[in-house]
């Protein structure tokens, strides 16, 4: 429970994780990017975990280039105009911040104990698995009770099978890195059945029922992959360790 006021108001509309962080306790180098104002002393960070989400989304209409990140920064500014009335406050994520400076999501979520890494690049949760992602980051002059840190398990730990790492196609995972190159070249393969989706992430069991629904999957896997379609290629092969995964692929899934 993150004891926000008027919590319902966000799980019911699909942003069902939530964490107030106190400024003062946040490190330096999370904080630089963001040019705080003396008046700021919150941040809260929404997220999405299961299938909730896309199911109101799915009921208002899925519109515009944005649909996701315009839905939940609605939801977000009609529940502060119920829950804080009077706080000043601004959007950091998905929107706010100039091209060249980004918040650290993945280092928050981390700090909130919503996820250990994985595999495949993505956090996990013992609960949602990585069926998550982040929707929307606020500062504001709020004085939210913080949020305690989760702490809950790894699950990968205690994974013996590893059914990510054998479902693969592109055989980049494995030995704690990831070979993103390898990642990269499977994805813009014709036909491949990485294109839309993760035969990784789908073959992990944690979570298993809060899947997302397949349209749900592609909508997100399209936006990335014409991402990676504009991205130039180094032409070389490598791994990387996982815990240095990118922040813009997981934020958006």
């Amino acid at each position: 429970m993150s004891g926000l006021a008027l919590q319902h108001l966000l799980d019911e509309a699909g942003l069902n994780r939530q964490h107030v962080f106190e400024l003062a306790q946040l490190p330096h180098e999370l904080l630089a990017p963001l040019a705080l104002q003396p008046h700021e002393r919150q941040l809260i960070l929404l997220a999405h975990a299961g299938r909730r989400l896309w199911e109101r989304l799915l009921a208002q209409g899925v519109r515009g280039e944005h649909p996701i990140d315009d839905y939940s920064l609605r939801v977000a500014a009609l529940w502060l105009a119920e829950a804080a009335p009077k706080a000043r406050y601004r959007v950091v994520y998905p929107r706010g911040l100039p091209q060249d400076r980004h918040l650290g999501l993945q280092r928050l979520g981390m700090l909130a104990g919503w996820h250990h890494t994985s595999p495949f690049m993505i956090g996990i949760d013992p609960q949602w698995g990585s069926w998550f992602a982040y929707r929307v980051a606020i500062l504001a002059d709020t004085r939210f009770p913080a949020t305690p840190r989760r702490s809950v398990g790894h699950p990968c730990l205690d994974c013996t099978e590893k059914p990510c790492i054998r479902a693969c196609p592109a055989q980049a995972l494995g030995n704690d890195v990831m070979d993103t190159a390898a990642c990269r070249i499977q994805r813009l393969r014709d036909r491949s059945p990485c294109a839309l989706d993760c035969p990784a992430r789908q073959a992990c069991p944690v979570g298993a029922e809060h899947r997302y629904a397949p349209d749900q999957t592609r909508h997100s896997a399209a936006r990335s992959l014409a991402a990676l379609r504009q991205q130039p290629s180094s032409g070389r092969a490598g791994g990387i360790r996982v815990v240095s995964r990118s922040k813009r692929a997981e934020r958006r899934r």
